[in-house]
């Protein structure tokens, strides 16, 4: 039994079972939830007697960190998550002023096979559950509070993996993390990035759902996106645009589109123009991300006169646009470095 899969009213059964009075459930719920206290010896309000029964066969999370790594700045942090089946994954938690911003992984390994993107290397290895998604948040949520830091505020499934691919699943974990008796944290809070599945798009659009969606765009036309997004031949540029233009429109909702530049590839005047006329008349914003390296691909960063160039023809346009500043890219935590990591390199935390 893992304690954040058990419905209250299965936990109270299994408390029971166990010989002790129900309504330690409802404690211990409180304590992952609203105390976001993940240690055991920490629910002092728990007899010791049950805890240690619990601790037996019935772990908190179905998960446990096994690295955490801090970026130069103290502003990023990256934990690397075993999963109960010895699968890896990694999220990581952004700092600035009084946000806190996690993001989280949605599969081991991802299907899309970005070519500028470490997480795609090996393919997909298989989905995440909407509770090993959760408590990717619920984890960090209890470092934050040992840490005495402002609580998670902003969530973006931008980790591993093609959120949309693993629709249900995403879809009910962001169900449990805005849950009033869980994390209770808005929908109005959290990012989905897609590289552009047009039926789970417009899905989500009929559904009226209050989070916000970003398109992983990455080129101005379908002939470079298919190059550099192997994924994307399954789906037209055109269909994709106007899947997200009915988004926006159902939803009332501003888009994103988001552009890594890389080196001559998708980074001239032309391409800025070409971009220009494919998000002319959208309600959106272009938000520019200058490559980050990727151990054991040969790809470039574009220089920073190709990068405010592109930026200044983009506005000459009337685009909305912002230039993502990089965190976290001395740990490989910045956009498309994370990665798939071998357990035998690890340095487990006791």
């Amino acid at each position: 039994m893992i304690i954040v899969e058990t419905p209250l009213e299965a936990l109270k059964a299994h408390i029971e079972a166990l010989g002790f009075p129900a309504f330690h459930a409802k404690s211990m719920h409180e304590f992952i939830f609203k105390k976001h206290t993940l240690d055991y010896d920490a629910m002092t309000s728990i007899p010791k007697s049950l805890r240690d029964k619990l601790k037996e066969g019935s772990p908190v999370l179905p998960l446990k960190l096994v690295k955490l790594e801090d970026s130069s700045d103290g502003e990023t942090k990256k934990f690397l998550f075993e999963l109960l089946d010895g699968k890896l994954v990694e999220s990581v938690l952004i700092g600035s002023f009084d946000r806190r911003t996690v993001c989280v992984s949605s599969q081991v390994g991802c299907p899309a096979k970005c070519s500028f993107c470490a997480s795609g290397k090996e393919g997909l290895i298989r989905n995440l559950t909407r509770f090993e998604i959760e408590s990717q948040v619920i984890y960090i949520q209890g470092y934050l509070q040992m840490l005495k830091e402002p609580p998670v505020s902003q969530i973006v499934f931008m980790g591993m993996g093609e959120p949309l691919s693993n629709f249900e699943e995403v879809i009910k974990a962001i169900d449990l993390i805005k849950a009033k008796e869980r994390l209770e944290i808005s929908e109005r809070r959290i990012t989905v990035s897609t590289v552009g599945l047009v039926d789970k798009i417009v899905k989500i659009a009929e559904m009226e759902r209050q989070f916000n969606l970003v398109l992983s765009l990455h080129a101005p036309n379908q002939h470079i996106r298919k190059k550099i997004i192997p994924f994307a031949r399954k789906y037209e540029l055109s269909e994709i645009m106007q899947a997200m233009l009915y988004f926006a429109k159902k939803t009332k909702r501003q888009i994103t589109y988001e552009y890594t530049l890389l080196s001559g590839i998708n980074d001239s005047l032309e391409h800025a123009k070409e971009l220009a006329k494919l998000v002319d008349k959208h309600p959106c914003s272009v938000n520019l991300i200058p490559y980050n390296p990727v151990v054991g691909l040969k790809l470039k960063r574009p220089e920073k006169e190709v990068i405010e160039a592109f930026r200044d023809e983009l506005k000459s346009h009337r685009i909305n646009v912002t230039w993502r500043y990089t965190k976290g890219k001395d740990i490989a935590a910045a956009c498309g470095q994370l990665a798939l990591q071998e357990k035998n390199k690890l340095v487990v935390l006791s």
